[in-house]
């Protein structure tokens, strides 16, 4: 799922705090649900080929594409519109339909058009049955009218060239600091009027005519990871249209709409969890993980110290410096079935910095680490038209307020590192860096209340070891939301449904017969790592 693969996709926002309490409460009264008979319908048709590459020809019937037009700004009709991309997968069962789910699978800037194709892989079988499942690319990602800063994939790859993971001298991050300057210019100047309009709030009201759009009543929804904050919101703003909301991989809404620094900050102690978590089980395992010779903490440790001051290359060829080594773990973590292979080339690297006569034929197991969205660089022609978009920032610029200028970065970086030794200064020059130079203007985010008064509870689903949300978000998720049920899993990795049938079991009945499952369950993933 592409929410689990967007490895550094939450990022930093501007230093620019929206209303809150009762103003709050009394703005966001004005916001008006969409009402299904005064809302266009959704018009459906048939899917491009490509857009359904892969599904079985005796299932290409159950799906449909459309189009829909939202505009730019739901309060400033002058400024234009978008079209929003969508994918129905149809219920298996027409006679029993509930109604239809909509699904995001996160990042921000995760492309949602294509996820009721991963249908089985998520959901128990009465879920397809009874419902029609609803993938769409929210405004600004993908199909939908993409937020593109940079006119060609030349200035996009010269731009992020100069951005360095886990940067440590000074000539480094002068470099990365000056390249995130460089990527707000390019976006001052290409992205136009959509880039002051790419908060969840935009997203959640894009939602609600959806919603309306396809004849629901009521909002069925299931968010992963940055998904989590478009259900809250949505529960929140308009908790009398939301029937049935599951949010899996939890950010902390308060925390994430109100101090930027401060999230990025526990995120980074997140990926730590999750790094001393996998660092035991290998130890527990013994043999079954090829790093748990010796002390798996401390060998990690030299390997990471090793790696700030100079890269290592091994005898057969291949070089890894702390920017890639930091990148790959942190992408790992996110996949328990990966951590087999982790260990695997942590051992190599290793072995290669304490030589020894079988250390001249050492080669890297291939590990397929998660990479970060917008990091990809590849050679290109000259002029080049540029077709990915910069959402991630976008969205994140735009909900996350940082009360900070960028000089400040440096410090906060070193600060960051003595707490959170392996993520803190990979945090911050990833995500922390951006925000402040970004140039969107008063966006409007919705910064709460977030007591959602829902008919029925939303079900908060969290994992013990999740990196980038770590469990603690997903506590305070339901204790935020108030009206909610959290569902515990005893597991690693990022997000959890489709891989541990208790949670799945207890999510399919609520989602089909509102049955709400009891609060503080602790469940088991399927498989376990190693």
């Amino acid at each position: 799922m592409l929410a689990f693969a967007l490895v550094g996709a939450l990022v930093a926002g501007v230093g620019l705090a929206g209303p809150s309490g009762t103003a709050a409460a009394a703005e966001d009264a004005a916001v008006r649900p969409a009402a299904v008979g005064a809302t266009p319908a959704v018009a459906w048709g048939t899917c491009a080929s490509d857009v359904l590459a892969g599904v079985p020809a005796d299932q290409v019937g159950f799906y449909s594409c459309a189009r829909y037009r939202v505009p730019i700004d739901h309060d400033n009709a002058s400024l234009g519109t978008i079209d929003i991309a969508l994918l129905k997968r149809a219920a298996r069962t027409p006679g029993q339909r509930v109604g239809s789910l909509f699904l995001n699978p996160g990042g921000p800037g995760g492309p949602g058009l294509t996820l009721p194709i991963a249908g089985e892989a998520i959901f128990r079988p009465q879920v397809l049955d009874r419902f029609d499942l609803i993938g769409f690319d929210p405004r600004g990602v993908g199909d939908s009218n993409p937020l593109r800063c940079f006119t060609t994939q030349e200035d996009a790859d010269e731009v992020f060239a100069a951005q360095i993971g886990v940067p440590i001298s000074r000539a480094e991050i002068s470099g990365t600091l000056a390249s995130y300057r460089d990527y707000g210019r390019f976006c001052k100047n290409n992205a136009g009027a959509l880039l002051n309009h790419m908060s969840t709030k935009d997203v959640v009201r894009d939602l609600d005519t959806l919603r309306a759009a396809v004849g629901d009543r009521k909002l069925n929804y299931v968010g992963f990871s940055y998904g989590t904050l478009i259900g809250s919101t949505y529960a929140a703003m308009f908790p009398k249209q939301s029937r049935a909301i599951v949010i899996d991989g939890n950010v902390d809404p308060e925390l994430r709409t109100s101090d930027g620094v401060e999230y990025d900050r526990e995120r980074a102690q997140g990926f730590e969890i999750a790094l001393d978590g996998f660092l035991k089980r290998c130890d527990q395992v013994g043999d079954k993980c090829a790093f748990s010779d010796g002390n798996p903490r401390a060998k990690f440790d030299e390997l990471r110290e090793y790696l700030r001051k100079q890269p290592i290359t091994l005898p057969g060829g291949g070089s890894l410096d702390i920017s890639g080594f930091t990148g790959t773990v942190s992408s790992v973590l996110y996949s328990p079935g990966a951590f087999a292979a982790l260990a695997d080339w942590l051992q190599t690297y290793y072995t290669a910095i304490h030589p020894s006569a079988q250390a001249q034929s050492l080669q890297p197991r291939p590990l397929k680490a998660l990479a970060t969205g917008h990091r990809g660089l590849a050679d290109l022609r000259p002029d080049s038209p540029y077709t990915s978009d910069d959402s991630y920032f976008a969205v994140n610029c735009s909900d996350k307020p940082f009360r900070i200028r960028q000089e400040q970065v440096p410090d906060i970086a070193a600060k960051w590192e003595r707490e959170s030794r392996t993520f803190g200064r990979y945090q911050v020059f990833s995500d922390t860096a951006a925000c402040p130079v970004w140039p969107a203007k008063k966006p409007d985010a919705y910064r709460g209340p977030w007591r959602a008064k829902t008919d029925v509870p939303v079900v908060v689903v969290g994992n013990f070891y999740d990196p980038a949300t770590q469990y603690k978000f997903a506590q305070r998720m339901a204790a935020e939301l108030g009206n909610s049920r959290l569902l515990s899993v005893d597991a690693f990795g990022h997000c959890i449904l489709g891989d541990a049938l208790g949670v799945d079991q207890a999510v399919a009945d609520y989602l089909t017969d509102l049955k709400v499952p009891s609060n503080g369950q602790v469940f088991q993933p399927n498989v376990q790592p190693f």
